[in-house]
């Protein structure tokens, strides 16, 4: 259960009891996954359900919403390109770093990896064992550029008349004629 596993995250995400949660078809439908897929994964401790699991046959698995939503961003990583072995390891990294507000993070992949974004200025890559990338948020250098040079003099570019730059003159013949 979800004590074994570690919750990914611990803040109240949804308005739900404690007790109420989402049966395994309901769940199925949310996330957009087969109940194949949620029994598989399930089976194999990626998410299990944390409100009841099932204990046997006849028995229903529950849901919460947390659970749900984390089929869900499953479901999207593996539309991404990612594989489940990749995304397995993505999930324990978050888990291992304390990722406890999903809210928070901003998952993106490129079809090979998965990056967890907290702000523009720190990426980490997922499946490489929590390692920092370089990441450069361009708004953020222009603004920066931008300032910066509001305190710099600037020039304009005045046409030169000067005959000594052949270019120019060249020009002004141009327009002379």
């Amino acid at each position: 259960m979800a004590g074994d596993q570690g919750l990914l995250f611990d803040d109240d995400v949804a308005a739900l009891p404690e007790d109420s949660g989402f049966r395994g078809p309901t769940a199925c439908k949310a996330a957009g996954i087969t109940y194949r897929q949620l029994d598989y994964w399930a089976r194999t401790e990626l998410v299990e359900p944390s409100i009841r699991d099932a204990s046997g046959s006849g028995t229903q698995r529950l849901y919460s919403f947390r659970d749900v939503l984390l089929l869900k961003i499953i479901k999207r990583l593996l539309d991404a390109g990612i594989s489940l072995q990749q995304i397995r390891t993505a999930i324990q990294h978050l888990r291992e770093r304390g990722t406890d507000d999903l809210t928070t993070v901003t998952l993106m992949s490129d079809g090979v990896s998965v990056y967890e974004c907290r702000s523009a200025d720190e990426v980490i890559d997922l499946l490489q064992g929590g390692q920092g990338v370089f990441g450069i948020a361009i708004g953020g250098v222009w603004r920066e550029i931008e300032g910066t040079l509001s305190d710099l003099p600037s020039e304009r570019a005045a046409a030169s008349d000067d005959p000594s730059d052949e270019l120019a003159a060249r020009r002004k013949a141009r327009r002379v004629s």
